[in-house]
């Protein structure tokens, strides 16, 4: 268990640290929306840049990677949706939001830092092969469930699958993220030797991904803070937290993935909420409160969670 806090514990500390930075007035939250800027579009595409060039994939197929991932986060999904609307008799948009809220892990800004220091560079390659679909998947699938929601719950006009997934896709050429895989990818396929002085250059700005990550986490938290909904999304955090992690270790078992693979999926899986499913409600114009609620409460459980499946995976 000391092995395990010494990896858990700093990741979370530097998420309590941002937050503290903001509630204590020394920086605007709106710093934090630059750090987490800087993150998303230049050190983690670089840091995926890296582990893909220099990973060795052991002629491993990504397919079942992928199917263990998102066959519990279909799982999960659908139990959130399904006991959001039945249980607690919530909108169908409410729900869509539930359910996302409860299968939208926050692997890039707590995900890559935890299984870079937990599971070390194997786990990277595994979580940058996940993060080549993840967004995509997850996003087309929220929107276009959204968008059949509002249409059924208010009626107006409901726009076609294929409207929906081209705007998908003009947005996701220009996301930093498929830029660094693909980046990342190609020279890894060409093998070609990385200069030094860029290697070196390109190792610094890697390292900083991990603690600016977490940092901006801290200080975008003061926007969501915890309000009504609280029920439900107590529930959705513990199906985040529990559910779809447990439904991974379960998938990756069954598939015969390495034990590195399994672990790194299953603690992303393990992960809080991501912000995403709070920027899907705010898209909707509804939903606010319980995404907001879910990814903070979330994230104040996320020590425990991620602890235990730490130290259950060994």
């Amino acid at each position: 268990m000391s092995a395990i806090a010494l990896n858990v514990a700093p990741i979370f500390i530097l998420i309590l640290t941002g937050w503290l930075i903001v509630k204590m007035g020394w920086f605007k939250v709106d710093v934090g929306d630059v750090l987490g800027d800087f993150v998303f579009k230049i050190a983690v595409p670089t840091l995926i840049i890296r582990t893909l060039v220099e990973a060795d994939f052991h002629g491993a197929s990504p397919f079942k990677l992928w199917i263990a991932y998102f066959s519990g986060v279909a799982i999960t999904w659908a139990v959130g949706h399904m006991v959001a609307k039945y249980v607690f008799k919530q909108d169908i948009r409410i729900a869509v939001i539930a359910g996302i809220s409860s299968s939208f892990a926050n692997n890039i800004f707590i995900g890559l830092p935890l299984v870079g220091r937990s599971v070390g560079d194997e786990g990277l390659v595994a979580l940058s092969i996940l993060l080549a679909i993840h967004l995509p998947v997850m996003m087309i699938a929220g929107t276009i469930l959204m968008e059949n929601a509002t249409h059924k719950a208010v009626g107006g006009e409901r726009r076609s699958t294929g409207a929906i997934l081209k705007q998908i896709g003009r947005n996701l050429i220009s996301n930093p993220l498929i830029i660094g895989l693909m980046i990342g990818m190609s020279v890894h396929a060409i093998d070609v030797p990385v200069p030094v002085v860029l290697k070196s250059v390109i190792d610094q700005i890697a390292s900083m991904a991990g603690p600016a990550a977490l940092i901006s986490l801290g200080m975008a938290l003061n926007k969501y803070s915890i309000r009504g909904n609280v029920r439900i999304a107590a529930t959705m955090t513990t199906f985040k937290l529990f559910l779809l992690p447990g439904c991974v270790w379960v998938a990756g078992h069954v598939l015969g993935l390495s034990p590195q693979w399994t672990a790194a999926l299953v603690l992303t899986a393990s992960v809080p909420t991501g912000i995403n499913a709070w920027l899907l409600a705010n898209r909707f114009g509804t939903g606010h409160s319980l995404a907001a609620s879910t990814i903070s409460i979330s994230t104040l459980l996320g020590v425990l969670s991620v602890s235990v499946w730490a130290w259950l995976l060994g």
